[in-house]
């Protein structure tokens, strides 16, 4: 009797932090993707010569949230891969789900936006501000990222949703 009890009281579920993080990391990118990025393109801030310093600060602080999300994440998935609580079919697939999570936001953290902000910062204020053509490739792999980050923490959302739901049930 007291073994059931301890066992239920030492019980978390694992899932519900996976599931908080995804959910904001999730709509905090399509929100930063669809309507941040866009409005300052529309308000010709891209233009002006402080955007460099700018963007930085904006995508520096998120990108260390990421970071955040995306460990929180694999450390959820790694116990829930210890404990067994996963479904068997999704147990080694959301390791590497997580994974991959983790090294975009090291990407995005650690070489995409330095390297963007530094190609984007303008030296010569009597030159007009042009984007150079490397950062329009760094853009696309960017967006690859992007739409890559989306699909795995969709992905990973999803089946932690349906093994909490199923594990509620039984």
């Amino acid at each position: 009797m007291n073994a059931d009890r301890e066992k239920t009281s030492n019980y978390f579920n694992w899932s519900i932090p996976i599931l908080i993080a995804l959910a904001f990391w999730l709509s905090s990118s399509l929100l930063l993707d669809f309507a941040v990025v866009p409005g300052l393109y529309a308000s010709g801030m891209m233009t002006q010569s402080g955007f460099a310093s700018a963007g930085y600060l904006i995508f520096g602080a998120f990108n260390h949230l990421e970071l955040l999300c995306a460990g929180l994440v694999l450390t959820s998935c790694l116990v829930l891969y210890r404990q067994h609580q996963l479904a068997p079919n999704h147990s080694r697939r959301s390791l590497v789900l997580s994974l991959i999570l983790l090294f975009i936001a090291i990407i995005y953290t650690y070489i995409l936006t330095p390297q963007m902000s530094s190609m984007a910062l303008q030296l010569n204020l009597f030159e007009p501000a042009t984007m150079p053509p490397a950062m329009i490739e760094m853009h696309s792999g960017y967006w690859v990222l992007e739409v890559l980050k989306l699909v795995a923490g969709a992905t990973l959302l999803r089946w932690c949703y349906l093994d909490s739901t199923r594990s509620n049930i039984a």
